[in-house]
């Protein structure tokens, strides 16, 4: 059994798709489009033909991935021997000649008919052509009865065996629509590649002689070169960017048609869904690549100007995608102090709203828009903006990069201009790259852990900032009071100077070296969510005393942070 093989009519609902040939087919009708194309099991087709119907020796591989060129025969004999009629088929070498002793000496010769037919050896691409190789059988053999009778046993088990063959086949007609072809085959295909968008219009742009992957790939190289904070980034990231400007176009020659719409009809929907990418020809992609690829050059600039430099501290991918439309489409206008204020913030209030982590090509669609009216001064507020809300017990179940909000609170202190407590200096791209930062405890795990603080307090982003690694090992598992003034003396500058880069922290210094876990925890959360309050330009209501002691510690840290995205 070699599983079902799924197949596609051509000539409907626009589908056309560049048509590769079996490999090793003749080139007879090369000329004409196929009526059908193989969507799954062409690796399946591709190894049947070259063996079954194939002029030419087939292609193939031994078990090291050395290309080999073999021709496949039965022994007659033995396949009517027993059960395993694996054990009757072998391939030997293009010259069909089988050596041993390094070559020095040909243990099977089979490099002629006649001498195929002496071994009764049958070739296996006769199997459907067998008729005239069973003449030149029986000549050999002068007709001889006990041949005859061998090849008609043969032939009977053997070869109308491959000729009766039911292979199950899928086969999409000419109507089904191109984003069903896309579905269909991820959901049937599970065992091989998924066939996903970005495949789909490979093929399809391939038609118009345009090579799509080859495109991406030197546009991807670019970006991620250039921009490390990019390096997420996906193809089918870049196809939404371009889709987006596809239907804002179309969006915006509606509205500024001179004719007035019929009430019946619908003006053209701003989308990037899995349909809309579909529906994108090659002229689509050739006329907005470039636009869309110096959107994301833009996206990723901004990006540091957040103080967001690794693609793994972009605390949502997919919201770079209409972060690079909004300020391509903004241009110069969204180079201004004003313009740049305003679409960050819609991009923390996306950030620590928590709104792009689940269906999102909606928020896509009308965050673009209205985002760019927003600088342009329009009165509608982005959705995302209006949506979004930040709640102060959040900040208890912030613990991991699993949370864009977690990622975005310390992207905010490096922006705020946090400094390491051993060096003093500032989180700028070049010291980034040079001793890159990472998240830390402020109060050691070991130390919390000795004096029964639950994980629930410790393990939060409260008591957690960015330092380099070598502060980190200075400070190791002593408590605030022992590891300041070591950084003081490792560094060679005062107690002042060290209480200075801790507020930087937004950490009152008096806190660590008091060792005073729970005034210290009241204090960062307060200043942490008067940080957030800034940035997304909404006051968050807290509760008294809600970050004063542990006495609201409960289950809740856990079952909460696993049921956050």
């Amino acid at each position: 059994p070699i599983g079902a093989v799924m197949l596609l009519q051509t000539g409907g609902n626009g589908i056309r798709f560049k048509p590769r040939p079996i490999t090793g087919s003749p080139p007879s009708n090369r000329g004409r489009y196929p009526e059908t194309l193989i969507l799954d099991g062409q690796q399946r087709f591709t190894s049947m033909y070259q063996v079954l119907l194939g002029p030419e020796p087939v292609a193939t591989k031994d078990s090291r991935g050395k290309a080999l060129s073999r021709w496949y025969y039965v022994d007659m004999r033995r396949a009517l021997e027993g059960d395993d009629i694996e054990e009757a088929i072998f391939s030997i070498p293009e010259d069909r000649q089988v050596r041993r002793d390094f070559g020095r000496e040909v243990a099977l010769d089979i490099s002629s008919p006649e001498k195929e037919y002496a071994g009764c050896l049958f070739p296996v691409n006769a199997v459907f052509s067998s008729a005239a190789w069973r003449r030149g059988f029986n000549g050999y053999w002068d007709h001889d009865r006990e041949k005859a009778d061998l090849f008609d046993a043969f032939e009977a088990q053997v070869i109308e065996s491959f000729k009766g063959y039911q292979i199950p086949v899928i086969e999409l007609t000419k109507e089904t629509p191109k984003e069903a072809v896309c579905l269909v085959f991820e959901k049937v295909n599970t065992g091989g590649v998924s066939l996903t968008v970005f495949e789909l219009l490979t093929a399809s742009f391939a038609a118009d002689d345009f090579q799509l992957r080859d495109d991406w790939r030197a546009r991807e190289d670019r970006l991620k070169t250039a921009f490390p904070v990019l390096k997420g980034l996906k193809s089918d990231d870049f196809l939404q960017a371009v889709s987006l400007f596809v239907t804002l176009t179309a969006r915006r020659r509606y509205e500024a048609s001179a004719q007035a719409p019929d009430e019946s009809t619908r003006p053209p929907a701003i989308s990037c869904k899995r349909k809309d990418l579909l529906k994108l020809t090659s002229q689509d992609y050739m006329e907005w690549a470039d636009r869309v690829e110096a959107g994301f050059v833009k996206a990723a600039k901004f990006l540091h100007a957040q103080k967001i430099f690794r693609a793994r501290d972009v605390p949502y991918r997919t919201q770079v995608v209409p972060l690079a439309a909004i300020l391509k489409d903004l241009g110069h206008e969204g180079e201004s102090a004003g313009a740049r204020g305003k679409i960050a913030r819609w991009f923390w209030c996306g950030v620590l709203g928590e709104l792009y982590g689940g269906a999102i090509e909606s928020r896509f669609a009308r965050d673009l828009p209205e985002t760019v009216g927003l600088v342009r001064g329009d009165t509608v507020t982005p959705i995302t903006i209006e949506e979004a809300s930040f709640s102060a017990n959040r900040l208890k179940t912030l613990r991991t990069r699993n949370s864009a909000a977690y990622k975005g609170i310390h992207a905010l202190l490096m922006r705020e201009g946090c400094q390491d407590l051993l060096t003093g200096v500032g989180v700028e791209a070049q010291t980034f790259f040079d001793d890159p930062l990472d998240i830390h405890h402020i109060f050691p795990k070991a130390w919390c852990e000795s004096r029964s603080i639950d994980r629930g307090w410790y393990d939060s982003v409260v008591n957690k900032t960015a330092l380099t690694a070598r502060t980190n090992r200075v400070i190791g598992a002593n408590a605030p009071s022992k590891y300041l003034p070591a950084l003081e003396r490792k560094g060679g500058f005062d107690a002042d100077m060290m209480d200075g880069f801790v507020r930087s922290h937004r950490v009152e210094p008096a806190h660590l070296r008091g060792d005073d876990f729970w005034a210290f925890f009241a204090q960062r959360a307060e200043a942490l969510l008067a940080m957030i309050e800034a940035v997304m330009e909404k006051d968050i209501q807290r509760e008294e005393g809600m970050f004063g002691s542990a006495s609201g510690l409960d289950n809740s840290f856990v079952e909460e942070e696993e049921g956050w995205s």
